[in-house]
């Protein structure tokens, strides 16, 4: 009986503390909130918005790269993670989640958990996202797309737009 107690309440704390580092972790995204510009890889513009929106609840990103049709993430905390819907141009919904790790939030890792409007997972989808924060005004986002199982990095630069 002393060992429940015991394991209920390390999992308490453990799960209390994952909700606090997740809870630091949307508020990083939330930090982003206004308007981004970049390059991607290929020195190519791109640019990126971040809003707020459903009560502080979710973040809203739409994403603009060069001969690509806007894309809309929406991301939002589920549980003791960071989850994410993407919507594509190519008509499918990747899901992802995010689940930060120890100390300072230097980044979130998103792993493909799914998505709607995929035949298979051989059609191309966004399939990772890793976001680095390296400070107040600069970001890097590098989305994995994949297709027939070959991955293929498209990484963009962003710089906070002064108004």
């Amino acid at each position: 009986r002393i060992g429940l107690l015991l394991l209920t309440f390390i999992f308490g704390v453990h799960t209390a503390w994952a909700g606090a580092q997740t809870k630091a972790a949307f508020e990083k995204l939330k930090s982003l909130s206004g308007e981004w510009e970049g390059k991607d890889a290929d020195s190519m513009d791109a640019k990126t918005s971040f809003k707020v929106i459903v009560n502080g609840t979710t973040v809203m990103e739409t994403l603009v790269a060069m001969h690509m049709e806007e894309m809309v993430t929406l991301y939002n905390i589920d549980g003791d993670s960071i989850s994410l819907i993407h919507y594509c141009p190519t008509n499918n919904q990747p899901r992802m989640r995010a689940t930060p790790g120890d100390g300072a939030i230097k980044e979130l890792t998103f792993a493909f958990q799914g998505a709607g409007n995929l035949p298979s997972e051989a059609t191309g989808h966004e399939h990772k996202l890793v976001i680095r924060f390296e400070d107040t005004d600069h970001i890097t986002e590098e989305w994995t797309w994949r297709k027939d199982g070959k991955d293929t990095p498209m990484i963009y630069h962003f710089t906070r737009k002064k108004s």
